[in-house]
């Protein structure tokens, strides 16, 4: 079976199967990360999301850092990170991110963004400054970065094209028929084309998504192959976990061997990497897909 379903009183906030039990954070590497972020007024990922992999990521040293602050402007059903008026965008942050990746010494930096459909540039004024600064304090970090869609206004693309981060991600998070209800102000082909237009600018493209919202198998190859005909390079494929009781339920628990299955059907897809797991985030890992893609 690919998958355990759950009764509707499960429904309301799903127990976790064994295979999604994860240790809790600790260590020395652990702590040191969790003092620099909060030392630099940071925001990450990796708290604000709830991501599972935290104690394992920050543990070896890494992390993926948000930026714009840590207010959203859109409320998708399935993100823990917080939905509101969001402040001002910090001038000053690409300093401090660029100072902690030189001081947590990454090799490969993971930059991230909420939506910022309340600026006129989309935040991708901020997003390039950011990388600028972590190129000049740590010119040997390679990164990737993790883009919202800049709600189709391609000139804010642009600028993320133009400097050339090493990889540029885009989740696409489900599959078409429920981008509505996963992702109510997104749209699945506008996600679609910003692939395509890092791809046909020669970047480097990847993009996940989550299993377990109610897709069936057969959109989930569909998915694949619309992600294929539109550049991408490497796809990442994770449970999802619901965060707190008022976000979407969990439909199902994908069991570990079918995650491997859709590893192979990726790969046979004409993906150069896939990652598929159940606590497979986009970020997990992803000093490896540079290399790869």
């Amino acid at each position: 079976m690919n998958e355990i379903t759950t009764t509707k009183e499960e429904k309301q906030f799903a127990r976790k199967p064994d295979w999604l039990r994860v240790k809790l954070p600790t260590g020395k590497e652990y702590a040191q990360v969790r003092q620099i972020v909060s030392t630099h007024k940071l925001h990450t990922i990796c708290e604000s999301g709830n991501c599972p992999n935290m104690g394992e990521c920050w543990g070896a040293g890494t992390a993926t850092f948000m930026i714009l602050g840590n207010i959203c402007t859109r409320s998708c059903g399935f993100c823990a990170v917080a939905t509101g008026r969001p402040l001002p965008a910090d001038l000053k942050e690409p300093e401090r991110v660029a100072e902690s990746v030189r001081l947590m010494n990454i090799k490969h930096c993971v930059i991230t963004s909420v939506d910022r459909d309340d600026l006129k540039d989309g935040g991708s004024t901020i997003w390039v400054e950011t990388i600028n600064a972590i190129r000049k304090a740590s010119p040997q970090t390679k990164f990737e970065t993790l883009i919202p869609d800049f709600q189709g206004k391609w000139e804010n693309l642009q600028r993320i094209i133009d400097v050339n981060p090493d990889i540029v991600s885009h989740n696409l998070e489900t599959v078409r028929r429920l981008t509505k209800q996963v992702r109510i102000q997104a749209k699945y082909d506008r996600s679609l084309e910003v692939i395509k237009r890092l791809h046909d600018a020669g970047v480097k493209t990847k993009s996940g998504i989550m299993l377990g919202l109610g897709e069936t198998e057969e959109e989930i190859y569909e998915t694949m192959d619309d992600l294929r005909a539109s550049g991408c390079d490497v796809l990442t494929m994770g449970q999802y976990l619901q965060p707190t009781p008022k976000h979407l339920p969990v439909a199902a628990f994908i069991r570990p061997e079918a995650f491997a299955k859709y590893k192979e059907a990726g790969l046979a897809k004409g993906f150069r990497f896939v990652e598929s797991g159940p606590l497979v985030r986009s970020s997990y890992h992803a000093e490896k897909h540079i290399f790869m893609a």
